[in-house]
Order: C-alpha cells, then structure tokens, then sequence
C-alpha cells in the first residue's frame, strides 16, 4: 500500500481536495465535531477509509454552513407576528390620544382643556369625564365604562383609565402628557405613558412614548418605547396615520428594534398598509418588512432577510368586524443551495 502524506496543518486542505472555503486550520475541529477524531490522532499514515469519511463530513459541513444565517419560514412568521401585535399596540395608543386632540392648538391652556372636556363628555357618555385647569397647565381624567360597561367608541370597546395633561412650552408648542392605566379595547391592554408635542405649522405630532401590552388572546406581552412623528392620512385622521421614527420593545422571544419609514396605520387594519419597516430580531438577523394593499380587503406583506423573502397576504378587517389569518403566498430563496 503506497503510505499517504502525513497530516499536517500546511497539507491539509490540498490533501483532501478541500476547497479554499474551508481553511486548513479549521481541520482538527472539524474532525471532532464529525467524532472522526483529530490530526492529532493520526501522526503517520491515515487508511483511505478514514480519509474519505473525512472528505465527506468535510463536504457534509460545507454544505451545512452554505446555510448558516439565511431566514426561515418560522423566523419570518415570528416577525409578522411582532409586527401584527405591535400595530395593534400602536394603533390602540396613537388612537387614545387622537381622543385629547379636539381643542384649538392656538387657544389658551385653561380654554383648551375646557373645551377639550365639553368634547369628551359629549362624545363618551359612556364614560366619566373631569377637568382641573388654572392657566398654565390642565389635566383631564377619562375612566372609560365607568359607567357599568364597555365604553364603545369607533368601533372598539374601551375600558380602563386615561389621564391628559395640556401645558405649553417656551416655544408656545402644545405638549399633552398621556398616561394610561389598564387601558383595553377587549384586544389589548396598555399600561404606561406618551408625550405628545404639537406643530400647528406642519400639522404633525411628534410622540414619544414608554408602554407595556398585553394581548389578551394569548396573555403574549412586549414592552418598550418608541419616538416617532405622525401625520395624517390622505382620507384625514378618522382614517388612519402615517408614521416615520422608531420604537424598541422587549418581547417573549427577545428584542426588537424597528426603524420605522413612511409607515400608513388605518385604525382598523392588523398590520400597515404602506411603507417599510426594518426590524432588527432576536435572533441576530435584520429583516425588511415592505407593505402594499392589493385589495380592499388584503395586504400583501413582504417579510426580506438574509438570503430568502417571504410573502404573506393579509387579510384585513371584514364586513363582520373579524379579521381572518394570513395566508403564505410564497417563498424566495436567494441561495446558491
């Protein structure tokens, strides 16, 4: 039998026809992790059995690491899941604080919040307004269903309690301070706080804000903060919002961050219907996520990630007011696999 070089770390890699994808001094591990043993255990001659279950748990490893890092089905179906679950924190949030929006943004702080309680007491008579003003800063208190029940109000059925501080700052801009104490619409619920600083000019908001939710389907919760400027959408503010800035949450599965771009929220949708998002996982990979109704009923949601993208058709709200799953449209695989 013709001896076969020894095992070296200079001759490794041309020896076995290893590529120049796996270095050779990668070797020794790579035999232990196969349990072909290590160079170390073959100071002379190695048989040809052993050096072919070597090329072929080499090329086993190389193929298995031509995999590494792309996006699975499962890991795109977990970031829709955020996704979903974080607009409709988003959207339950951003809507309770459209509620402390009807007032003059130029009139005085003390006529603002006079006029903002006359609103609210006739706009929600299923709930319990109260007011406390003098002139440089107002609070109003809003315990909704107070009154016995669920308090419906477009559309939802809110619960909980809500306090609104109006001030103003050096600049003359309008700040409302929120503060939400177990605030349900009977889909989730929202512990924390937002400010919210107007610009009549612009017609813009500018929220920042620090919440826990709790989706009550499942008991799944999150919990962060974000910093975003919103704007109205086309159809005005009773349709929806549009939204660019970022928010950061903690979930069951880890942290998120989302940077958020040209974004458009309708209050009655499970996910946006335009925009993107860039969401930064878990599970150390960065996902863009783009939106676009095809439907008045559908929203096709395109989830991209290290070497794959995933499309999802979304249904919106029905007619009936449920809303049904989403559906996977297809799969994309940038690979060379």
């Amino acid at each position: 039998m013709r001896p076969t070089k020894p095992l070296t770390r200079a001759n490794t890699g041309a020896e076995f026809g290893v590529g120049p994808g796996l270095h050779s001094s990668k070797i020794p591990r790579i035999f232990g992790a196969f349990g072909v043993g290590t160079a170390h255990a073959y100071p002379g001659v190695m048989q040809h059995s052993k050096k072919a279950s070597f090329v072929v748990s080499a090329i086993a490893l190389a193929s298995t690491l031509s995999g590494c890092g792309a996006l699975t089905r499962e890991e795109a179906q977990q970031a829709l899941d955020e996704v979903k679950v974080d607009t409709q924190a988003q959207a339950l949030t951003s809507e309770s604080i459209e509620v402390g929006t009807n007032f003059s943004i130029g009139a005085a702080v003390k006529d603002a919040a006079a006029e903002l309680e006359t609103f609210l007491t006739n706009e929600l008579p299923c709930a319990t307004v109260s007011a406390d003003a003098d002139s440089s800063s107002a609070t109003l208190t809003i315990d909704w269903g107070s009154k016995g029940n669920a308090c419906s109000y477009k559309g939802r059925q809110w619960t909980g309690h809500q306090t609104l501080s109006i001030s103003k700052d050096e600049d003359d801009r309008v700040i409302v301070d929120h503060v939400w104490d177990n605030l349900s619409d009977g889909k989730l619920s929202v512990d924390g706080t937002a400010t919210v600083e107007w610009d009549k000019k612009n017609a813009t908001r500018h929220v920042t804000h620090d919440a826990k939710w709790t989706r009550l389907s499942d008991g799944r919760t999150g919990e962060g903060s974000g910093d975003r400027t919103q704007t109205a959408l086309d159809g005005g503010i009773l349709e929806g919002f549009r939204t660019d800035g970022s928010r950061h949450w903690h979930g069951q599965r880890g942290d998120w961050d989302l940077q958020i771009d040209g974004v458009e929220v309708r209050w009655v949708d499970p996910v946006p219907q335009a925009g993107k998002y860039t969401l930064d996982t878990p599970f150390d990979k960065t996902i863009e996520a783009s939106f676009e109704r095809t439907g008045p009923k559908t929203i096709h949601v395109t989830l991209s990630g290290p070497r794959r993208s995933f499309d999802f058709n979304v249904a919106t709200t029905s007619d009936d007011g449920e809303t049904t799953k989403e559906s996977d449209a297809s799969a994309a695989d940038d690979s060379n696999e």
